[in-house]
């Protein structure tokens, strides 16, 4: 049986182009003998598509005396012109035999730098296990070096002539497996990665934008029940620009503003965004009743005037969206009610497990509730530590489902001194914005996301942490109610803000506390849910009790999270 580097690629569960890189993993595993060892690329494929490990090269295998088989794999349809080989990507198209040869010369020069001219031996092979190659004389690669459909039964067997295990041992053999072993252990840069794991978990979230966009039944009044990270953002989106195509007028509420914000930012211009009580500054001012952003009650104030103030045809829409319905209160269904014309649709989206402020969930009698428990934004490590932790406060976490196509993100856990909170708390969160850095995330992919409110939190007073800047939310609004923030490269928020946000990697801080119950379960749910790459955890000593790993790890001390 054959060796494979790295050798914890079976237990990922890959889709698509990743599947087939798997498969030949096993058949390579099975059919070769031992002392062969395969390298490849598949430990990452969730995270960069290309699979590669140099180039096109989808594996490299090495034989026992020391050669080298560059193997590149094509699945699907391949096309043979007079230029070649070549394989259709989107709109483009790419010359195989070209490819092929670019990595065979790259690594060439790469060996040679590292080993001497002349000291090794390097092969290649093309894989295409779904093409039967009409016309091997064009298509660019050796004949005898290609398995094609009618021969992929003998890739084994053609490897092995190729590589005979009889040979005599190269005298740069080790140095070629120290090569390859290193070339692998280097870190994935995350700053690149970020961009196409957002995009694929939007791809793979989009399922509830999809089929809930299908219902129809007349009056339309829809209640989503989905767990964070199911897709709800994203069929709130579709919903308003399904709106807008048909010539209506959509108006998406929600509780937070910075989700607002958001939103706004990824919203058809056409529609209307704003969370409730920036809709109630809305009514009010234009009913002529400006409120004052300086009382302490500005917000009960303006919950009273819009439920009081007459609704003309101005502020009726045919599409109204309430997103995180869980933290709206009974009254505010009456006072939303009005904003909509005869025949318009209602959508509720909500996720009980962010009921932060523990209220009762709003009566919606005659609705139709559909529910959704697939978490597709989470890694799956983060989604089964959760479910651990808050499973036993909170038993519907049990029945969440992770529907990410990544894991292994190692969530890392630090702890301080709950005697010397504040600075205890400071110093440990600086040290894991510097691991985070180090691990390739930008500043502006980390989010420092505190376990307390705003004003319960050492850091919302702080400008800079170390050397590095916070962006903030200042406590204060301008004369047209928008949140003032401090100027910064990281941005600092509380997770009742933060809910219905998100961030490539999450430094969830400043948790405290004595007694484990339902509310900070809920907490920790909320937080730990807003990581789609990475969570750095830093709790004090005695809520860190409640944070083991599920495996039995020993939690890491504040005092390694910066030595890692």
């Amino acid at each position: 049986m054959a060796r494979i580097v790295p050798d914890d690629w079976k237990s990922l569960a890959a889709t698509g182009a990743a599947a087939r890189e798997r498969e030949t993993l096993a058949l390579l595993e099975d059919t070769l003998p031992d002392g062969y060892t395969v390298y490849h690329g598949v430990h990452w494929t969730r995270l960069n598509q290309n699979f590669s490990v140099f180039g096109e090269a989808d594996f490299v295998i090495v034989s026992p005396a020391g050669r080298v088989m560059i193997v590149e794999q094509k699945t699907g349809f391949l096309r043979e012109t007079p230029k070649g080989l070549v394989k259709v990507y989107l709109q483009t198209e790419r010359n195989v035999a070209i490819a092929l040869a670019h990595t065979i010369e790259g690594l060439h020069r790469r060996f040679t730098a590292a080993f001497g001219a002349g000291t090794y031996f390097i092969e290649e092979l093309l894989y295409c296990p779904d093409h039967i190659v009409k016309d091997a004389a064009i298509a660019g690669v050796n004949p005898a070096r290609i398995v094609d459909a009618t021969r992929k039964t003998r890739l084994a067997a053609i490897i092995r002539e190729a590589l005979p295990a009889d040979e005599p041992r190269l005298a740069c053999a080790p140095k070629i497996h120290h090569f390859l072993a290193d070339e692998l252990a280097l870190t994935p840069d995350a700053s690149a990665l970020v961009g196409q794991a957002g995009t694929l978990v939007t791809r793979l979230a989009g399922g509830l934008a999809t089929w809930a966009r299908r219902l129809e039944f007349s009056p339309f009044r829809l209640r989503v029940i989905g767990t964070a990270g199911s897709g709800k953002t994203q069929l709130a989106v579709q919903v308003m620009k399904d709106a807008v195509a048909r010539g209506q007028r959509p108006l998406y509420v929600c509780f937070n503003r910075p989700l607002a914000d958001h939103i706004a930012r990824v919203a058809p211009p056409e529609a209307k965004v704003a969370n409730y009580h920036q809709l109630c500054d809305w009514i009010a001012r234009d009913a002529g009743r400006e409120p004052d952003f300086r009382s302490g009650d500005v917000f009960d104030q303006l919950e009273t005037v819009f439920a009081q103030t007459p609704i003309g045809a101005r502020w009726q829409f045919d599409v109204l969206i309430v997103d995180e319905g869980q933290d709206f209160q009974q009254p505010w269904v009456a006072a939303l009610e009005r904003l909509l014309r005869p025949g318009a649709a209602w959508w509720w989206l909500e996720d009980p497990l962010q009921n932060l402020y523990m209220r009762e969930p709003v009566e919606l009698p005659g609705w139709t509730t559909l529910k959704e428990t697939t978490n597709y934004r989470s890694p799956r490590d983060i989604l089964d530590y959760v479910r651990d932790v808050v499973g036993a406060a909170v038993p519907v976490a049990a029945a969440l489902a992770s529907g990410s196509p990544f894991d292994g993100s190692d969530i890392a856990l630090s702890v301080y001194d709950e005697a010397h909170a504040v600075e205890g708390s400071i110093e440990a969160t600086k040290r894991a914005i510097t691991q985070a850095l180090s691990l390739g995330f930008r500043k502006q992919d980390i989010v420092v996301l505190s376990f307390r409110g705003r004003e319960g939190s050492a850091i919302t007073a702080q400008d800079h942490l170390g050397p590095h800047r916070l962006r903030s939310f200042t406590g204060k609004y301008d004369l047209f109610g928008n949140p003032e923030y401090r100027e910064g490269d990281v941005l600092f928020e509380s997770i009742y803000r933060f809910k219905g946000q998100a961030a490539p990697c999450v430094i969830f801080t400043e948790i405290d506390f004595a007694t484990f119950d339902e509310r900070i379960a809920r907490k920790l749910f909320v937080g730990a849910t807003r990581a789609t790459m990475k969570l750095i955890v830093v709790a004090s000593q005695r809520a860190a009790r409640h944070l083991h790993l599920r495996d039995g790890k020993e939690i890491r001390e504040a005092r390694e999270v910066g030595e890692t």
